[in-house]
């Protein structure tokens, strides 16, 4: 007996709709990229008739793209493996001693660090690198390490408590210290969450414009989304040439994200279980 499906319309209708609406932002990048202005001013969303692939080459000059793209994945990967590192064992530690009143109440002390907003705290940060002379990448490494702290340890700390204590306590009887334990047994363990963080990372500090803004002072260590910023004049501007350094900067962690969204999904579904 053959049973009919029904089509979930509604369903189907937001599916469209989150379709068009992340692929016309796409759609758009790549016309504009490709136009000059006179083909802007007569259309901004018909296809180019003539592509001006120019646009890309005065856009590498003009932000010395190669440069600055390698600071930012300088900055980006830095931030990452520190990330992992750091934001794990300080996760671990927290989520094995819950019970306790201290560890407890400094959960949630870096839970409610999620809901401070940037600016209040952003004169603050200026003022504390420039004390410490941190106002240079490797400042801005230790920045995104530490600001993203609150986000990775309340999502470790939930990917950590499903997994069983026994394993750890099986581990001590066979004599394994407390540092063994975490870096032959629990890390391992933590991969689909450390991946699911290591992206998000990735993603938010090579895009990240405010940061940088406020802490860089020298050009010769500007990242992508700062030497951007010199399309725009006071009075104008150029957005065939912006739109072709958006969309060189763009294309990597587009690559990255396709090739990662599978352990982003399962690092979160795993992670949200107790």
């Amino acid at each position: 007996m053959r049973t009919s499906r029904r089509t979930n319309w509604p369903v189907l209708l937001l599916v469209a709709l989150g379709t068009i609406f992340i692929l016309f932002p796409l759609y758009m990048t790549v016309t504009i990229a490709l136009k000059n202005p006179e083909q802007m001013a007569h259309s901004a969303f018909a296809f180019p008739t003539e592509l001006h692939w120019g646009n890309f080459s005065r856009a590498v000059e003009m932000t010395n793209f190669f440069s600055t793209f390698q600071n930012s994945v300088m900055v980006t990967t830095s931030t990452v493996v520190l990330t992992l590192l750091t934001n794990s064992m300080v996760a671990y530690a927290i989520a094995r001693n819950m019970q306790r009143r201290f560890f407890k109440g400094l959960y949630f002390y870096f839970v409610s660090a999620m809901f401070i907003p940037f600016p209040i705290i952003m004169l603050p940060i200026v003022k504390l690198a420039s004390g410490l002379h941190m106002t240079n990448l490797f400042g801005l490494i230790m920045l995104h390490t530490v600001y993203g702290l609150a986000f990775n340890v309340f999502v470790y700390v939930g990917y950590i408590r499903s997994i069983p204590v026994a394993l750890e306590e099986a581990a001590t009887v066979d004599g394994a210290t407390t540092w063994g334990t975490f870096w032959r047994i629990i890390f391992p363990l933590m991969a689909p969450i450390s991946a699911t963080v290591g992206i998000l990372t990735c993603l938010s500090t090579y895009n990240d414009f405010l940061l940088p803004l406020i802490i860089i002072s020298d050009p010769e260590q500007y990242t992508l989304p700062l030497v951007q910023y010199v399309f725009q004049g006071q009075f104008n501007t150029d957005f065939n040439l912006a739109f072709a350094s958006y969309l060189m900067a763009l294309l990597p962690m587009i690559i990255v994200y396709l090739i990662a969204q599978k352990w982003i999904i399962n690092g979160v579904t795993q992670g949200s279980v107790k």
